[in-house]
């Protein structure tokens, strides 16, 4: 028994997409072509519905090994305290974070002793970043932290539900330390200089910025890139030099005087006894007539100052046999 409805002449076609244009949604289909339309926007759910599922059973992955990788990470920070100025080093060396890094702000990180990242429980709300700094000249804070909420229920500040967020540690800098306030000043007078080209960012004022967070670039890199593997930006030049290094010292010897021909005759037998050398001036119409004379031979050409260098040992040989 069937239980479909009649087919009418003309069906509208059905909203799969709220990204339709204007064009599309007023247009009208045979049935045909809406019954498949249909058919498409159920299976395009059926996949979202699946696509959601492995996002849940991937989080569940994800904190589980999280955790795993937890002693390890506490184990390499304590192994990295052991090596002078690592962190301060991988950030120079990375071709991002570097760029942010203004000179005395460089200063500032070789106080830097640990970097963490921690992820949120649920790890789709959000993680922060902390900086552990030994006792130093610019500020009283032993740690600085940026928090990032992706999922931002249970923040006072939050215009939408749904509206990423971040708050950093409010720095204590010592007396006329203030990096930030330094930058500002250099801008200040770039800007009278009319220079078309301002800095806009460094590593301080982007740990203080809170302003825009999904826009956050260096979090991200942070997070994603350096904390996963710092030792690979520590280690940067000295793999350049092992993947890119070329030896030159050879090269000069690989070079001919073109000043020089060696003619060798065919006969295998004799090589050394049938080689004939001649002299080229830098004349041109001399060398045209020893190119024409030796036409078709090997050659090998020696210049005038090898020549007078033979000579002068030959000399030197026969006069001390005489003596």
């Amino acid at each position: 028994m069937e239980t479909g409805t009649g087919t009418p002449r003309k069906v509208q076609k059905v909203a799969v997409s709220e990204a339709s244009s204007e064009a599309e949604e007023s247009r009208d289909f045979d049935s045909e072509t809406q019954k498949a339309l249909e058919d498409i926007d159920s299976c395009q759910n059926e996949i979202d519905a699946l696509n959601e599922k492995a996002s849940e059973e991937i989080l569940k992955v994800e904190q589980k090994f999280n955790k795993l990788r937890r002693p390890y990470f506490d184990r390499r920070n304590e192994l990295i305290k052991k090596i002078p100025n690592f962190w301060v080093t991988a950030f120079v060396n990375h071709p991002q974070i570097s760029v942010i890094l203004d000179e005395e702000e460089e200063e500032c990180l070789h106080y830097l002793n640990m970097v963490e990242v921690e992820e949120f429980e649920d790890i789709k709300s959000g993680y922060r970043v902390k900086f552990h700094f030994s006792p130093n000249p610019y500020f009283s804070n032993d740690i600085l932290c940026k928090e990032f909420h992706l999922a931002t229920t249970g923040m006072s500040n939050i215009s939408s539900l749904w509206d990423p967020a971040s708050k950093s540690t409010s720095i204590n800098w010592q007396d006329g330390m203030d990096l930030t306030k330094k930058v500002q000043r250099e801008q200040i007078v770039i800007a009278d200089r009319k220079r078309k080209h301002q800095p806009n960012r460094t590593f301080f004022t982007w740990f203080l910025d809170n302003k825009d967070p999904s826009a956050d670039d260096i979090a991200e890199v942070i997070k994603d890139d350096m904390w996963p593997n710092p030792l690979q930006y520590f280690l940067a030049p000295d793999i350049e030099v092992e993947e890119n290094g070329v030896s030159d010292e050879d090269d000069d010897d690989d070079e001919l005087d073109e000043s020089v021909v060696v003619v060798n005759e065919d006969d295998d037998d004799d090589d050394d006894d049938d080689e004939e050398i001649y002299e080229v001036d830098e004349d041109d119409d001399e060398v045209e007539e020893v190119g024409e004379a030796i036409e078709g031979e090997d050659v090998e050409v020696l210049d005038g100052d090898d020549e007078d260098e033979d000579d002068d040992k030959a000399h030197e040989a026969k006069k001390e046999s005489k003596e």
